[in-house]
Order: structure tokens, then sequence, then C-alpha cells
């Protein structure tokens, strides 16, 4: 059976693709979630639509998270935690921690869109933040002894 998806599916293929799939995988998965439309033209004429209003959507987006981005690349936070005499931090900085020292300088922004390295040290340390698919900052994050 031949289906037009309207979703990214892992490894099936991406939006506006035709893909043949079994028959009970489209009924019982594909339909019910709406990842994917059986082939007419009328559902191909409004896939074309939809993704016109789609990319539109993620091109202002992307705007967006490039102002956010250049001012971001100049922050520079800093965090105080616990530490032995030989620098070792007891426990580590969390993403969370992060988060919320973004907040106090006014950027709200989820925890799970930034990585970091895994700190267990006193340093400065680079953090990066996803944005967007194809945006990404860098912060510098130094993590100093509490006194």
């Amino acid at each position: 059976m031949q289906v037009l998806l309207r979703e990214p599916v892992a490894k099936l293929g991406v939006r506006g693709q035709v893909v043949r799939v079994k028959p009970g995988y489209a009924r019982n998965f594909l339909f019910p979630k709406r990842l994917a439309v059986a082939v007419t033209d009328g559902n191909k004429r409004q896939l074309e639509i939809e993704k016109r209003n789609y990319e539109r959507k993620l091109l202002a987006e992307k705007g967006i998270a490039e102002e956010a981005k250049a001012k971001l690349d100049e922050l520079s936070l800093t965090i105080e935690k616990r530490s032995g005499e030989s620098g070792v931090l007891f426990g580590s900085v969390t993403t969370q921690e992060v988060a919320a020292q973004l907040l106090n300088n006014g950027y709200e922004i989820d925890r799970r869109k930034i990585s970091l390295p895994h700190i267990k040290q006193l340093g400065e340390y680079e953090v990066h933040i996803k944005l967007h698919t194809d945006v990404t900052a860098e912060i510098k994050l130094t993590v100093i002894p509490r006194t």
C-alpha cells in the first residue's frame, strides 16, 4: 500500500514522501496518529499547501532564533558550586542549574535544549543551546568555588 507522509517517520521517510508500507501498519499506526494519508490527488495538493505554510513558519522561527543566538553568544554565566581542595566538585553542574542562570539573565530556555559536557571540576566550559534545528548558540560557563 502506498501512503503520503505528513510528518517525518524514523526509518521510513520524510514529510511529503510517498512510501510503500504494509496495509496493517498504515491502518493501525500511521493513519490514527495522522503521520500519513492515502495517496490521492486531493491529499497531495493539501500536503503541498501545508508544506508551504510549514516552511514559512520555520523561516520565521529561524530568524527569531538567529537574533537570540547573537545575544546569547555574548553571554557569560557563572555558577558557584561546593568543591574540594583539588577543585573537584561535590556533585556536578546540571542543565537545570544552567537554565536557572539563564532565566536570571532574562532568557527562558527549556533545559532539554541545553547540552553541556560532564562538569565535575572548577573551570571554564562551553555550553551549547539548540535554539532551532539549524541554530545553536554557545555560552561560556565558569564554575567557581562557593565561599
